[in-house]
């Protein structure tokens, strides 16, 4: 993995965190980052489900959906 390079405002926080006790060292200071962006990554993709499910629900309430066909769909399912 290549070295990190921060700005001089972006290094005198880490340091700041180091010092005041709440990470070790810058490693773990980056790995919160990263799992930071991770957990923003998931909300968004929550929200853009969410968002299409209101308006899929939306839709279906207005009368615009079509029957599923659940044998259409995956025929070998009921093939016994």
């Amino acid at each position: 993995m290549p070295n990190v390079h921060l700005t001089e405002p972006m290094q005198k926080y880490v340091q700041a965190q180091i010092e005041s006790g709440a990470y070790a060292n810058l490693s773990e200071v980056v790995r919160a980052g990263v799992r930071m962006l991770m957990e923003k990554d998931g909300a968004r993709q929550f929200y853009a489900l969410k968002a299409d499910l209101e308006e899929a629900a939306s839709l279906a309430k207005n009368g615009d959906f079509a029957e599923f066909d659940a044998q259409a769909f995956e025929p070998d399912a009921f093939d016994r």
